[in-house]
């Protein structure tokens, strides 16, 4: 190999005995080259033509030539011998880059070691180096960038990268007031066939949608799995009424045709969320939120339907006000101020009192008093409703041990039934306070009587060992068979006031409401009807043989304890 300065490039002839270096960076698929900076000339040993086949030899014959063909920053060489000062024992440096002669023909990566020596004014003024192909390393580490920002089953983007590139595609839309699309598309009803063919059967249908959508994009669309069933879209320069087109040449993609899988075609529809961006989403949170929100609509108005997010004064409102009632509901948990109101429950024969309602009540720091619907339904819906289940049980247990003679119901919610946390506080409540679950009626909502009969049933013994009663609230609104109420073991079956207020006037709801009476007679199980408005109603209770009955004739519920309260250690529910 010619070198500008043969002393320190080493020599070209092997001494007697010794293996000559270039032979060995051939037999390792290397070359050496020298490089002068200043006529730009580089000499190169005898395996540069085997490692660089397609390049002709004048194209290796200086700098500036070989920098031509270099990809994708051709003055990446360059780049490298300006990072670090230079010394007389050189400098080295450890750079890669694909070479090619023509648009045409594939890329080669190069993957160069070398060391540069500086010229007395410090610049550089020699190269020395070695170059291998590293085609297949360089393969690997472009695969692992691929796994790292692609799903492995759809090859699409994975969330992290598609959240990455919509928040990209909002700041560009707003630098260049441009529009785009961002929709989230859900595969409906995944779960079922999960449970009907196996997981690998509804990936099979998951990478298949995948194509379907994929089929249908524009160049420079973005498509990414966000989750399970679940697709993310940026279609770049998309106004409103594009986005309702593409939504429905997506939807029809995916439905039109069964998907073959190995155990046999599956029927599949999918629904949409979109939203406008920059114009309704100022950023990818909100673009998420938004496609997200309209993803739910679409689902429940029909699924396999696409919904468009836009601006509603109503909704905004009841979210400003979920906002204030939640911080409202905190606040009163931690300040003591939720309290409970009392609606009795009576004999439907003697109107003796049986036993009374604990319904909850908040007090506002302007005095006034927020009612149950007012709270429940948010606390749900925002994940407050444990915190106020457990306050509710706290007062309830306190008033029955102030009052021994008193009994009570309390409602919990759907989340309840299944929280340790609540299950911990009536075993600690009701084993430091004997006596009271005797006079504990715990009521729970026919939904939740069916969703599971099992979990129901377990949660029933539970508290029937503690001596407590159940009574399922709201009966007749859900599909709750009497052989069910008999296998769980409830104890009380209150009729939906939505059946009992016109009996008076509606032959179709008596027929209704004296066969429930009837049944539940029949089965041992005592009856509440809730919702009496009216003598002739409340007669018409106790000849079909209704136990029980309250509602507006009875007393509605009051802050107001009937009973006295007499002096005991627990803290009574004030």
């Amino acid at each position: 190999m010619t070198s500008a300065d043969p002393s320190t490039a080493g020599s070209s002839a092997a001494s007697p005995g010794r293996p000559d270096e270039a032979d060995i960076l051939a037999a390792l698929g290397h070359a050496a080259f020298v490089w002068d900076i200043a006529s730009d000339a580089m000499a190169w040993s005898p395996a540069a033509a085997a490692i660089f086949r397609d390049l002709p030899a004048e194209a290796l014959a200086s700098g500036a030539s070989f920098a031509n063909l270099i990809e994708p920053v051709r003055a990446v060489r360059s780049e490298a011998l300006l990072g670090s000062p230079g010394g007389s024992h050189g400098v080295a440096y450890r750079i890669e880059y694909g070479v090619r002669a023509s648009t045409a023909a594939p890329v080669c990566w190069i993957e160069e070691t070398g060391c540069w020596f500086a010229a007395p004014d410090g610049k550089p003024a020699r190269v020395e180096g070695i170059v291998r192909v590293n085609n297949e390393r360089h393969a690997r580490e472009q695969q692992l960038v691929k796994l790292a920002q692609h799903d492995p089953l759809t090859g699409e983007l994975n969330r992290s990268h598609l959240m990455a590139s919509l928040a990209e595609a909002v700041d560009e839309a707003s630098q260049f007031r441009s529009n785009f699309a961002f929709m989230l598309i859900g595969i409906d009803h995944l779960a079922r066939v999960n449970d009907a063919f196996g997981f690998d059967v509804a990936d099979q249908v998951i990478g298949e949608v995948a194509k379907r959508i994929r089929a249908r994009l524009r160049a420079g669309d973005l498509l990414g799995r966000f989750s399970g069933n679940k697709f993310g879209l940026i279609l770049k320069n998309c106004t409103i009424d594009d986005m309702t087109v593409a939504a429905e040449r997506f939807l029809a993609g995916i439905r039109d045709e069964v998907v073959p899988t190995k155990s046999g075609p599956v029927a599949v529809t999918a629904s949409i969320g979109g939203v406008s961006a920059p114009r309704y989403a100022r950023g990818a949170d909100e673009a998420l939120n938004r496609a997200h929100e309209s993803l739910d609509a679409a689902k429940s108005r029909r699924r396999g339907s696409f919904s468009l997010w836009r601006p509603n004064v109503e909704r905004d409102a009841q979210r400003r006000v979920n906002i204030r009632v939640t911080d409202e509901i905190v606040t009163a948990l931690n300040e003591r101020r939720i309290v409970m109101a009392f609606e009795p429950v009576v004999q439907a024969v003697s109107r003796a009192p049986a036993f009374h309602e604990c319904l909850v009540r908040m007090k506002q720091d302007d005095g006034e008093l927020l009612l149950a619907p007012d709270i429940v339904p948010v606390a749900e819906k925002l994940g407050l409703i444990r915190l106020v289940d457990h306050r509710v049980l706290e007062l309830v247990v306190a008033e029955l041990a102030a009052a021994p003679g008193v009994e009570l119901s309390l409602n919990i919610s759907p989340d309840t039934t299944m929280d340790a946390d609540w299950w911990a506080s009536i075993e600690s409540l009701l084993g430091a306070n004997p006596g009271v679950a005797e006079r504990l009626i715990v009521e729970i909502t026919e939904t939740v009587a069916i969703q599971d009969l099992d979990d129901v049933r377990g949660f029933v013994n539970r508290l029937k060992n503690f001596g407590a009663r159940i009574a399922i609230d709201d009966f007749g609104a859900g599909y709750t068979s009497f052989r069910n109420l008999r296998n769980l073991g409830v104890d009380i079956v209150k009729i939906d006031g939505a059946f009992v207020q016109n009996i008076a006037r509606s032959a179709d709801d008596r027929a209704f409401v004296q066969t429930l009476i009837d049944l539940a007679r029949r089965l041992e199980i005592k009856t509440v009807a809730e919702w009496v408005q009216d003598e002739a109603s409340a007669i018409m209770l106790r000849d079909w043989g209704c136990d029980y009955i309250q509602g507006r004739l009875i007393g509605l519920a009051s802050a107001e304890r009937p009973w006295a309260v007499r002096a005991t250690g627990v803290t009574a529910a004030s």
